[in-house]
């Protein structure tokens, strides 16, 4: 028994890195403004497996950037199919929040290194949670709208209230992944990714590595927020109610 999950968990490690080598590719063709039909000509659609064919060429005058050249992005979704197995096994939800994980994965990265979100890959990811919600709904109809509503909505605000501070991508990211939490979950999406954010623009400031009118992307901390809440929204929550 236990060998056979050991293996079970190394396939899903290996599908993992497959499937993050064709994000990277999705990713390093936004980033340079190239086609994605590039991803289909040879050695572009796994740059991982090119890497490795090449006897470990660096992708230094490609243009990519370090998570590619480093290919931290394959290892990154390798750990989110491995988590995603761990709390759901081979049911529908592994697959619904894998590949959900993995596009808010490339969507960081691009938001880290060009300081941009994607409006293409954030319609992919809600049309892919559109179509979990209409054909294999999780959560009731009302909670959905309403998270997708006020996730939106509540960024928006922010962007009125600080002239610019939180950008469109922002919002209609916020927007999208409310949809995907739904309500009150969008809640803690919210909070957890300004916690996550402040704490390390304050570390940055205190490094001196970041002034203070600098802008921070803003992706990586709401996709971190909805990976934690994913899995442990529930726990989190119920520990805020429990204030109350």
């Amino acid at each position: 028994m236990y060998f056979g999950q050991s293996v079970l968990y190394f396939v899903v490690f290996l599908a993992g890195i497959v499937a993050g080598s064709f994000f990277d590719a999705v990713g390093c063709c936004y980033r340079q403004g190239e086609s994605f039909r590039k991803l289909f000509k040879a050695g572009n659609l796994f740059p991982l497996f090119s890497f490795i064919l090449n006897k470990g060429k660096r992708c230094d005058d490609t243009g990519k950037g370090v998570f590619s050249c480093f290919h931290l992005v394959e290892f990154a979704s390798a750990g989110i199919f491995v988590v995603c197995y761990y709390f759901f096994g081979l049911t529908p939800g592994f697959f619904k929040y894998a590949v959900m994980l993995d596009l808010l994965l490339v969507i960081s990265i691009i938001d880290l290194e060009i300081g941009l979100i994607p409006n293409r890959i954030v319609l992919w990811l809600f049309f892919w949670i559109f179509l979990w919600q209409l054909f294999y709904p999780y959560l009731p109809l009302e909670s959905v709208m309403i998270g997708f509503l006020a996730g939106g909505g509540l960024f928006y605000v922010i962007a009125l209230l600080s002239r610019g501070g939180m950008g469109g991508g922002d919002i209609k990211l916020m927007a999208v992944l409310g949809l995907a939490a739904g309500w009150p979950y969008v809640l803690v999406v919210f909070l957890l990714s300004f916690i996550l954010g402040s704490l390390s623009g304050l570390v940055l400031l205190v490094s001196k590595k970041r002034a203070l009118k600098d802008s921070l992307a803003f992706a990586p901390f709401l996709s971190l927020a909805f990976f934690l809440v994913t899995f442990w929204g529930v726990k989190i929550w119920q520990w805020y109610e429990s204030f109350w």
